[in-house]
């Protein structure tokens, strides 16, 4: 026991000599524009409460009610006697919203992934997963027994390959819009390859719902292709403000699910009081509120890409890579004494000597607080031209990765 202590005492350290050690960060307010750390108020660019719902009076009112209503929670597992009038109908707005026969929910993004992938998929069959692709995606991927093959992210061509040799039944997975990039699938494209070889497509609308779309209904309803993807996943937790996850598809796919996915069956149901808010955050989203509040976060998102020269962005998440790990925590830190909340995002989350700082934007920051941003990242020495320089170590491992991931796509 005390050689396996020292060795993970040794591991400690040699994260903490990377610079990619992590630790806890306490928030002594509620979520908003403006949070409390350490006794600090700060700017907070970094959450992924897009439209400002997390804290919102009419969000917390509806949680209040489905509280009454419902109780603090489930009791047991949805199959055992956990299924309550909440969650039903938050399946029914969920799969309405998203244009399906019906949608399943689960306690969260990640335990959806790791529930509905392997249910699908297994040994015989293939995943052919975007390299960017969320953790949450990965392991669940591996976890099914199928073969995975990674394609460089949005390499249509490699993909194509990879369709054209796949055995069993095959799975595209890709995000809508990444999390760390906040880029967007090549999802015309993507749509066709997979129709064209009978593959079946799983595509997580995290950071999309909310967002983009009509209604906010995501990238899919965006360029009319939610017919096309047979699998549309998400969240209750960014846009919409709560927690949890689901999976929108047909009647088929959504009773299979039931009876094979592992982290639905053997989980105690979500609170139907939070199933209850989060249809309540639904009709918000699709009402003239949900608009303006569109308007308003795209209406940031515009200031801040421009304000670093940065081009058109529809995306509430705005990536500036440093490259060096330390690098990117030093500046973190040194935008927090401003009085900025913005954590440096580093390995394994991001690629190895890609560290950044990922910017994002709510429909709840003023404009004055993206000014005061703006010119505190253009202050800093070391911007240029929308990105942030890196050291030329840094710089030399970065070109020596993308030699690695150009051999890779060829």
């Amino acid at each position: 026991m005390e050689r396996m202590w020292d060795s993970l005492e040794a591991d400690a350290l040699e994260l903490r000599r990377q610079n990619l050690w992590r630790h806890l960060r306490v928030i002594e307010t509620s979520e908003g524009p403006v949070i409390r750390v350490a006794e600090q108020d700060l700017v907070n660019f970094s959450s992924n409460d897009y439209l400002g719902l997390a804290a919102s009076d009419f969000l917390t009112d509806a949680l209040l009610e489905g509280v009454e209503k419902h109780g603090a929670g489930a009791g047991a597992s949805r199959l055992v006697c956990g299924t309550h009038t909440a969650h039903i109908e938050l399946e029914r707005v969920l799969a309405d919203f998203k244009g399906t026969e019906s949608a399943l929910t689960f306690s969260s993004g990640f335990a959806t992934a790791m529930g509905v992938i392997p249910a699908l998929m297994g040994p015989g069959d293939t995943i052919l997963l975007d390299k960017l692709s969320h953790a949450c995606l990965v392991d669940a991927a591996r976890l099914s027994g199928a073969t995975v093959r990674v394609f460089p992210h949005n390499h249509l061509v490699k993909l194509e390959r990879l369709l054209s040799s796949a055995a069993g039944r095959v799975l595209v997975v890709t995000e809508s819009i990444f999390s760390m990039d906040g880029d967007a699938a090549a999802l015309a494209d993507i749509v066709s390859l997979k129709d064209r070889h009978g593959a079946w497509l799983l595509l997580d609308e995290a950071h999309a719902v909310g967002v983009l779309g009509p209604d906010g209904r995501g990238l899919a309803a965006k360029l009319g292709l939610e017919s096309r993807v047979n699998l549309q996943m998400g969240t209750l937790s960014k846009g919409l403000g709560l927690c949890g996850g689901y999976v929108a598809a047909s009647k088929v796919v959504t009773e299979w699910l039931v009876n094979r996915a592992r982290s639905f069956i053997y989980s105690t149901a979500p609170p139907p009081s939070i199933a209850a808010a989060a249809t309540a955050a639904i009709g918000w989203v699709r009402s003239n509120a949900g608009a303006n509040a569109r308007k308003a976060l795209h209406d940031r998102i515009a200031q801040l890409v421009g304000g670093l020269g940065l081009g058109a962005s529809e995306s509430a998440i705005v990536p500036l890579i440093v490259g060096d790990e330390k690098r990117a925590m030093d500046l973190s830190s040194e935008l927090r004494d401003e009085g900025f909340l913005i954590p440096a995002i580093r390995y394994p989350t991001v690629a190895r000597d890609s560290a950044r700082l990922r910017l994002t934007l709510s429909a709840s920051h003023t404009a004055d607080q993206v000014d005061q941003l703006v010119a505190a990242i253009r202050g800093r020495h070391a911007f240029s031209g929308g990105q942030l320089a890196s050291t030329p170590d840094a710089e030399e491992r970065a070109a020596v990765h993308a030699a690695e991931a150009a051999r890779e796509q060829h």
